[in-house]
This record gives structure tokens, C-alpha cells and sequence, in this order.
């Protein structure tokens, strides 16, 4: 079986294109932290890129921002091309089926409009008082960290 569940902030406004038949595509990267901290203390995160088709992309991009909240449904596909040097590369994306849009508008129009960018790092834990046996999600993690080198 090949799914994939992703929840995570986009790393830029997500762009709307077309192919040549016409059909509205867009490709996007979803900064996802891991569940794990280094020896350090840090945490790490993946950066996931995606693409999605149709009526969802136009969604995607009509009404989401760089630093978004959003859960991503779909499988992996891999490909294969050559590059301009003749050497083959190869890619790996989330082919998103579902986008769910995880936090309201005014959170999203809230974050855009700070002057100062907002500090995903140092965000404070919420506070949870379900019990770890029973919170399905307790070990999931509570922020999401973007390194400022990967946002435009």
C-alpha cells in the first residue's frame, strides 16, 4: 500500500500552473518536523514536496500562504529525467489526493500580517491536559520548525 499523511506549513505561496492541455497543477513543499529531538535537543525537519491536480490545486493556491498549516493525503511517486548535462536524476513527491486547510482564515491572515516573522522554533508547548494513554497524538509533536534558508 502506498499512502502517505503529512502536517506541516508550506515553505512558500504555492503557484498556480497549467500543462498544455490546460489543466491547473501546482507544486508545493510542506516543512514537516520529525517526532525526535537530536542528541542536542533540536529538532529536525523534512522538507516534502508535493504536487496536486485540478479543482484542489486552484484551492491550494487561492487560499494558502507561505507558513500555512496543512494536512497533505496521498501516495509517493518517483520519476526519472535528464538533466541538461546528460546525467540522470531522479525525484521523489507526495502525489496529494487531499489538502486540508488546518488553521482558520484569520490565523493565516494574522501570521501575514506580522511585520516581524513569526518563530516556529520558540513556539510555546500547548498545554494538554489528556493524559498520554489517552491522546492517540500525545507523542506527535507540538510545532514545526522551518529553517529560514529553505523559505523565499
Amino acid at each position: 500500500m502506498n499512502r502517505v499523511e503529512l502536517v506541516g506549513r508550506l515553505t512558500t505561496k504555492p503557484e498556480l500552473r497549467y500543462t498544455s492541455s490546460n489543466i491547473p497543477f501546482s507544486r508545493f513543499t510542506v516543512a514537516v518536523n520529525r517526532t525526535f529531538s537530536s542528541a542536542n535537543g533540536e529538532r529536525q525537519t523534512d522538507f516534502i514536496n508535493c504536487v496536486i491536480w485540478r479543482k484542489q490545486a486552484e484551492n491550494v493556491c487561492n487560499y494558502l500562504n507561505k507558513g500555512s498549516l496543512v494536512s497533505v493525503e496521498g501516495r509517493i511517486q518517483t520519476g526519472s529525467f535528464d538533466d541538461k548535462d546528460g546525467n540522470k536524476r531522479y525525484t521523489t513527491e507526495v502525489l496529494a489526493e487531499s489538502v486540508q486547510f488546518l488553521e482558520s482564515k484569520a490565523q493565516s491572515q494574522s501570521r501575514n500580517d506580522d511585520v516581524t516573522p513569526y518563530d516556529y522554533q520558540n513556539e510555546p508547548a500547548p498545554t494538554n491536559d489528556v493524559s498520554v494513554e489517552e491522546d492517540p497524538f500525545a507523542d506527535f509533536g507540538d510545532s514545526v520548525s522551518i529553517d529560514e534558508n529553505f523559505l523565499d
